[in-house]
């Protein structure tokens, strides 16, 4: 009906197509597709290449096809079946080729496409993955493949998200988005150059078997590396044998064990530190925790000998290091997995699997990267997420500071734990003459009266349009608590707005730890660094943490606490954490979520809505004199008025909101 009207509104002699079908076939050419491959329902296997003509599961014998009330499986499987055979699952791959050949097809990418190269400046400063020592690594042991500057470098991205906006629907689909890092950095983290590779449906999550779903972008891959594909560089007017490399895969730490294989729960849950990892269990919160980060410290610090104010016990052992893909691959020798969810005996009862916990520590899998030839190699092979870390970190905070029900780590239980582990005896439980049990306020403690000034000083925060959310709203003065903080208001609160609120209520030497935290957080995000800056973030990073151990209970210290030890570490490899961090991942699911206008069908609304939003960036970057999304003005803008000053707090532009007034800090505040 569109395309009728807009035919109507033009001059005679127009070429506008007639239908959409016949506009669908104008853009052929370009590839906007993808393809359906069927699924095990219980994700054992996919239909496909020695499998295609396959009627049923060879793992567990499920059924290719859904069956209906009135089927049993044999009919359903059976070709003489009247109804119309429907999947049971289908995993939508995206082709890969194609997509990395129309970033070359546009002079305007095609050229931006070796900036890593030709217009990175290199000066021993890490603003971008090409400057980290990952990068130059790989270059290292892949001369071949860095001779040429046009052969593509990618990330891998994936996450699930509900797709109907509601929570009480439980439906969990994964995309996996590549993201390729010879752009510069303003674009190679836009929405706009990110490629879907699959789209894992639903109603339930992948988990561990995910590799089963990744084999077509892994033969891709493999592909890619080993023969590479001819492409039409546009910049050059030349073609070229193109090849690509996956760096490393960017997920939060649930989704990091099922891309990594190395399981992130339970008594070794920390993948960095691998088998050495220290914790204890604590009976009475009855989970573990994460301490013992003296180990970390220089081998002369006198934290290692003051077993006093630590756990009664003194540290002199040494700091587990990083792993090699060589050294995973050693632990992970014998290792056999069989894939599929677990299903049920004649009386209902789930089939465990053969536990080999204690002979292959916390591996639940070799993970599927490992086909790829080169990934052994990697430096950084899967990265710990800053974003959730970072909210994670906050909510134990505030939670454990305005002593929130449920959100606290100083509860009775905590208090029980550290009574078991014979520690800080100021703190343990007093019986009262009534009978009643007595908790000994701890340093952090807050009276009402100081909650209160934590809360008026969070409550009343402004911030310019576009900085964060409006965190006030998550303030509740009457019941000293917050809640309903998202990601990045914590990433505010951490770099930004605690330091102000607990400057007044905590004591100095609680206060000054805290403040370390969340210097080290905002140091952390910097866009620009050293490594040399790095190694002293690592080091105060122990610190902190070995101050932290001595201020709050065991309980405290779950395992999102621990992990900021290995941020610093990572970065040094890889570089600034604004290319592998979650924040741009969660804003595109949110874009991919708005796709859904079939709601009983949301992976077919999302698959369509993304080659038409593919197809329509495409075809903007031909467009000249024209609004569209590279070239539209910025949300505020103010068309030439006066703007206000730059601050290193708030470095937005605009315009200045009522009459200017002038305010004295007093010395508290301005120190």
């Amino acid at each position: 009906m569109l395309l009728e009207l807009l035919k109507d509104a033009l001059p005679e002699g127009e070429t506008l197509p007639r239908s959409f079908y016949e506009t669908k076939k104008i853009i052929g050419d370009l590839d906007l597709k993808y393809n359906k491959i069927d699924a095990c329902p219980n994700d054992c296997m996919l239909y496909w290449k020695d499998t295609v003509d396959e009627q049923s599961c060879g793992i567990r014998g499920a059924s290719r096809w859904k069956t209906f009330e009135h089927q049993s499986d044999n009919e359903a499987t059976s070709s003489t079946a009247k109804e119309r055979k429907i999947p049971a699952k289908i995993l939508r791959h995206f082709p890969l080729k194609p997509r990395l050949q129309r970033l070359y097809m546009s002079s305007k990418t095609a050229s931006s496409m070796k900036w890593h190269y030709e217009c990175r400046t290199e000066d021993g400063m890490l603003r971008h993955p090409a400057d980290s020592p990952a990068w130059k690594t790989f270059d290292h042991y892949h001369p071949t493949f860095s001779s040429d500057s046009r052969n593509v470098r990618l990330g891998l991205a994936t996450d699930g998200f509900n797709p109907f906006k509601t929570m009480s629907i439980a439906h969990s689909t994964w995309p996996v988005i590549l993201i390729p890092y010879n752009l510069p950095p303003w674009m190679c983290m836009k929405q706009s150059y990110f490629m879907m590779s699959l789209l894992i449906p639903g109603p339930s999550g992948p988990g561990n078997d995910i590799d089963v779903y990744l084999q077509p972008l892994i033969d891709e891959l493999k592909d890619l590396w080993e023969v590479g594909i001819d492409t039409y560089n546009a910049s050059s007017n030349e073609i070229f044998r193109m090849h690509v490399a996956l760096l490393w895969t960017i997920s939060d730490f649930p989704a990091y064990a099922n891309l990594s294989g190395w399981s992130t729960k339970g008594r070794l849950a920390c993948p960095c530190c691998n088998k050495d990892t220290l914790s204890k269990y604590l009976k009475h919160g009855r989970k573990f925790c994460y301490m013992g980060h003296r180990r970390f410290l220089e081998l002369d610090h006198k934290f290692r000998s003051n077993s006093r104010s630590f756990d009664d016990t003194e540290e002199f052992s040494e700091a587990p290091t990083l792993l090699s893909g060589s050294d995973v691959l050693d632990q992970l020798q014998g290792i056999n997995v069989t894939f599929g969810k677990k299903t049920s005996d004649n009386y209902g009862h789930k089939r465990r699997r053969e536990d080999n916990t204690k002979e292959r520590y916390n591996w639940k899998k070799q993970s599927i990267f490992f086909d790829l030839p080169y990934w052994e190699h990697n430096l950084l092979r899967h990265n710990l997420d800053v974003m959730h870390i970072e909210k994670n970190v906050c909510d134990n905070v505030l939670g454990t500071l305005l002593n929130i029900e449920g959100k606290t780590n100083d509860s009775l239980k905590a208090r029980l734990d550290m009574q078991d582990m014979g520690i800080r005896q100021t703190l343990h439980l007093r019986q009262l003459l009534s009978n009643k049990t007595y908790l000994p306020p701890a340093c952090f403690t807050m009276s009402s009266s100081e909650k209160d000034d934590f809360c008026k000083v969070l409550k009343r925060v402004k911030v310019p349009d576009g900085y964060s959310a409006n965190i006030s709203r998550c303030v509740y003065l009457k019941e000293h608590k917050i809640s309903g903080l998202k990601s990045h208001d914590c990433h505010v609160l951490m770099q930004q707005l605690l330091p102000i609120a607990i400057r007044t209520t905590l004591p100095n030497y609680v206060s000054s730890v805290l403040l370390k935290l969340c210097n080290f957080f905002r140091e952390l995000c910097s866009k620009v660094g050293q490594v040399k800056d790095f190694d002293g973030m690592e080091s105060q990073i122990t610190v902190t943490l070995c101050h932290l151990e001595k201020i709050f209970p065991p309980a405290f210290f779950d395992i999102m606490v621990h992990l900021p030890i290995h941020l610093a570490g990572e970065a040094k490899l890889a570089g600034p954490v604004q290319y592998r961090w979650m924040y741009p991942i969660e804003r595109y699911l949110h874009t991919l979520k708005s796709y859904v206008r079939n709601k009983s069908r949301p992976e077919d609304s999302i698959a369509e809505g993304y080659l038409a939003e593919e197809c329509l960036t495409f075809c903007s970057r031909y467009l000249h004199n024209v609004e569209t999304r590279f070239n539209r003005p910025i949300r505020n803008d103010d068309y030439g008025n006066t703007v206000i000053e730059q601050s290193a707090i708030f470095p937005q532009i605009g315009r200045a909101l009522g009459k200017p007034e002038d305010y004295v800090l007093d010395k508290v505040a301005f120190t």
